[in-house]
């Protein structure tokens, strides 16, 4: 199933919809005011499913994961020279992205593709796709996007 990710232009702080295949709202992401980002990711209900939580004062960026209010495990960038890598230490899946960093790869441990996330270019705020292979998986899919997206606008302000 595919899911559309678009950041909301005029907004004080990160936030994003969420939109099915049939281009329905099925999540919504509204930041939080922190120190690092904090994203929840709510459904359509406003109900709070997940948080992305940025580890400050880290040598490589770090996201803590959760769901329910529970530790799920933490994403982390990887040193790499040739394209985006993050090591993700909850349900044995990495995410290794192309050379531009645009397009991504969520895979198991076995090498099976869970997800595929591409960024769509010539919008005038950022844009995924996301295409996820089974319903049980989108929530954490999800989160590692939203976790990669505020990884990048951190590096991007950091340089």
């Amino acid at each position: 199933m595919k899911y559309r990710i678009r950041q909301r232009l005029f907004s004080w702080f990160d936030s994003f919809d969420i939109y099915d295949e049939a281009g329905n709202t099925a999540y919504t992401v509204k930041s939080q005011l922190s120190w690092g980002h904090c994203l929840h990711i709510l459904d359509r209900n406003g109900e709070d499913l997940a948080v992305v939580q940025e580890k400050v004062l880290t040598m490589l960026p770090k996201f803590e994961l959760y769901m329910d209010g529970q530790y799920k495990g933490m994403l982390k960038r990887r040193i790499s020279f040739l394209r985006p890598s993050y090591d993700i230490d909850f349900n044995g899946w990495h995410v290794t992205g192309d050379f531009m960093g645009w397009d991504y790869r969520i895979e198991d441990s076995s090498g099976t593709v869970i997800a595929f996330i591409t960024k769509e270019l010539f919008h005038m705020t950022d844009t995924y796709v996301i295409d996820v292979a089974r319903e049980e998986d989108v929530l954490c899919a999800l989160m590692l996007v939203i976790a990669i997206d505020a990884e990048k606008c951190t590096a991007s302000t950091s340089s």
